[in-house]
């Protein structure tokens, strides 16, 4: 370091060897751990050079001066040669990681696991399909309904037990989630003048849980409203649909029921896809599975809409979307379809 101007301007005998050895010791470090400890060595609180500098006051007078400006000469001059070393070292680093992580951009990417329509959803498109197929249009409507709309238009007299806070979510007076999607029918009603061939399909709301009822569920409503619509148009509709979903082998028969807004009504079984019609555990050895609840619109609910009941007539039906997708895949727990087990919904 013969051409070194720092170093001609130290006399001290003790801060050349200080500064020559700070210098090596720098050049030196291979990393930055050693470089910390090169440092720590010579400009660390208990390094020589900060010790003599902290000392000054007790050197003679004459000496002070000059041994404060070359001491701070040297500490300057040794703390840019780390600084810079650093710099070097952690560009170093940068590239050998850059080098050992090397990507070949031609190699084929990593592909991304995709996602899929949820079974409910897979299911309702489906009900749909086959539904359009037929003519029909799909129909919506609000989730959060009033009682009129819910209850009163659709025949349901104040004492009957769906009405109750036992069985429906009120959200204040008069005003509620919907229990079905049947509110849409007569919205729709409301709008238009016959011929009406809608479905509607949607959530609906209500107080239940268990194995086979959550307290949200999918529901796909049907309306045909027209002259001269029967009871076998109704039944040969059902059949339609129960083979374009099941199958063509599967049959459907209906027995007596009740409802408020259909009369007659109709329970809906189908045969059973398991034993054909035989006996099993799953149709409890009957042969029969029930699917949907249906029947002839009741004259009374032409009166809340404005259609004359003596000119025309109509049917309308209910199913449950789990229900369908339980049956026609198999699922013997309802709650599986909310419980997000991918080991569940990778099967579908």
């Amino acid at each position: 370091m013969p051409d070194d101007p720092i170093l001609e301007e130290i006399t001290r005998p003790d801060l050349r060897q200080i500064y020559a050895e700070g210098l090596r010791s720098v050049a030196s470090a291979q990393d930055l751990t050693s470089l910390e400890e090169v440092r720590v060595r010579f400009l660390g609180r208990k390094a020589p050079l900060i010790q003599l500098l902290r000392g000054i006051s007790d050197l003679p007078l004459e000496e002070r001066p000059e041994v404060g400006r070359v001491g701070n000469l040297v500490r300057r001059a040794l703390e840019e040669a780390v600084e810079s070393r650093r710099k070097r070292l952690e560009s170093e680093l940068l590239v050998a990681q850059l080098e050992s992580d090397r990507v070949d951009v031609t190699l084929p990417g990593r592909p991304s696991p995709l996602g899929h329509l949820h079974l409910i959803t897979q299911t309702q498109r489906e009900i749909e399909d086959i539904f359009i197929g037929m003519g029909y249009e799909i129909a919506d409507g609000p989730e959060v309904e009033t009682e009129y709309y819910n209850f009163e238009a659709l025949n349901t007299p104040l004492d009957h037990p769906a009405r109750s806070l036992h069985d429906t979510f009120f959200i204040s007076e008069g005003v509620l989630l919907r229990t079905h999607t049947s509110p849409i029918e007569v919205r729709t009603m409301e709008k238009r003048r016959p011929p009406i061939h809608i479905i509607a399909p949607g959530k609906a709301y209500r107080r239940d849980s268990d194995a086979t009822h959550t307290p949200m569920f999918h529901q796909v409503e049907g309306l045909v409203v027209d002259e001269g619509i029967t009871l076998a148009d109704l039944k040969g509709t059902l059949e339609t649909f129960v083979r374009a979903m099941f199958g063509a082998d599967r049959k459907i028969r209906l027995r007596p029921h009740y409802f408020p807004f259909t009369e007659p009504s109709v329970e809906v079984d189908v045969s059973c896809m398991v034993c054909d019609g035989a006996g099993c555990r799953l149709c409890k050895n009957t042969g029969w599975l029930e699917i949907l609840g249906a029947g002839m619109t009741d004259p009374n609910v032409y009166g809340f809409v404005g259609y004359d009941p003596e000119v025309y007539t109509g049917f309308a039906f209910g199913m449950g979307i789990e229900r369908i997708a339980m049956l026609k895949h198999g699922v013997n727990d309802l709650r599986l379809f909310f419980e997000n087990d991918l080991r569940f919904l990778r099967q579908f």
